[in-house]
């Protein structure tokens, strides 16, 4: 038997009228996010309430179920039973996003766009930053943006050779405001992810993360001639195991968009192969569904996406633009699901 008291609230209570969505910088503060519950339906809630006390909420109301799937563009389904032990409570993970000096990073810009649009807190840290390193004291999760290896971590090409001219560029700006993490920063990231980090690269930064941990994963498309094969800024078809978390909640088939110079992996044999996922994967055939493909068969039944855990920690490799200009909403749960734990 439950003692207590009971507070009915009335109807049509939402997770924002429990927690205002305006308070989601404080996400993962739960002592000071408590303060201010139920605070926009009564300002004096918390003066009623001890603690023991029970909150009622009336069942879910049909209509409003319906009007929120058809404006957030979502389904809901009654669950067949309580999920027990195989259900987990989540926990708002404390996001950092590498932001570089030099030139801008335009994916950079976009991904931030997308995380503020849907009320992902996360902070935005700099060369300096990584390589002080104690990440985790900060963070769980940081992103790469897409981009090459030289501009992550600042090594420039040889005097005389190719990029040469991009490296005497930069030169020119002063130390601080040079980019590139260096070996500094590489062994920082190294050991936020063997302490138990998240790393999360998208698109070409997957080459850093399959260079400097030494990844069994080779990029099937490096150093292939574009008249061998080409795909722009096409729609194709792809397989998803929505029984993997980093595809929770996507369709068993769907369409993700590919641009040039996106990587599509292999995963040699190895003695931890066990450790590796690959939540998506091209269909055999007849990939194309809008746009240009010119080489379908170097890309068929393989993947744009993996997953491994390195350490205590974890390395997710989104090759594919899943939030591509804050415009790619069918893909977004791939990345919404890495930033989760």
């Amino acid at each position: 038997m439950l003692k207590g008291r009971a507070l009915k609230l009335g109807d049509h209570i939402s997770t924002d009228a429990i927690i205002p969505s305006r308070l989601a910088d404080l996400r993962g503060n739960l002592p000071e996010l408590a303060k201010h519950i139920f605070e926009d339906l009564d300002p004096d809630f918390l003066k009623k309430v001890k603690p023991g006390d029970f909150l009622v909420a009336p069942p879910a109301d049909a209509a409003l179920l319906a009007q929120l799937a058809a404006d957030l563009g979502v389904d809901f389904r009654a669950a067949a039973s309580q999920a027990g032990d195989s259900a987990h409570v989540l926990k708002a993970a404390r996001i950092a996003m590498y932001q570089r000096y030099w030139g801008g990073n335009m994916d950079e810009g976009w991904t931030r766009l997308l995380l503020e649009q849907f009320s992902f807190a996360f902070t935005s840290v700099f060369d300096a930053d990584i390589r002080k390193g104690d990440l985790n004291q900060k963070y769980d999760v940081l992103i790469l943006p897409d981009d090459s290896v030289a501009m992550i971590t600042g090594e420039r090409p040889p005097a005389g050779g190719p990029g040469g001219g991009m490296g005497r560029q930069l030169e020119a700006y002063p130390p601080e405001y040079r980019s590139g993490i260096g070996a500094e920063g590489v062994e920082a990231i190294k050991s936020f992810v063997q302490k138990g980090g998240t790393l999360v690269t998208l698109g070409g930064a997957a080459a850093f993360a399959i260079e400097k941990f030494g990844l069994p994963v080779r990029n099937v498309l490096a150093g292939v001639n574009t008249k061998d094969f080409w795909c722009p800024g096409s729609t194709l078809r792809a397989a998803f195991d929505n029984s993997q978390p980093l595809a929770f909640g996507m369709p068993e088939d769907g369409l993700v968009v590919f641009l040039a110079g996106t990587p599509v992996f292999d995963v040699a044999a190895n003695s931890a192969s066990e450790r590796y996922e690959s939540p998506v994967r091209f269909a055999e055939r007849d990939l194309l569904r809008s746009g240009w493909l010119v080489g379908e068969g170097l890309i068929a039944r393989r993947t744009p996406v993996v997953a491994t855990a390195h350490g205590a920690g974890r390395i997710v490799l989104l090759g594919i633009r899943a939030q591509h200009r804050a415009q790619t909403h069918g893909t977004f749960k791939l990345l919404f699901n890495a930033l989760l734990r």
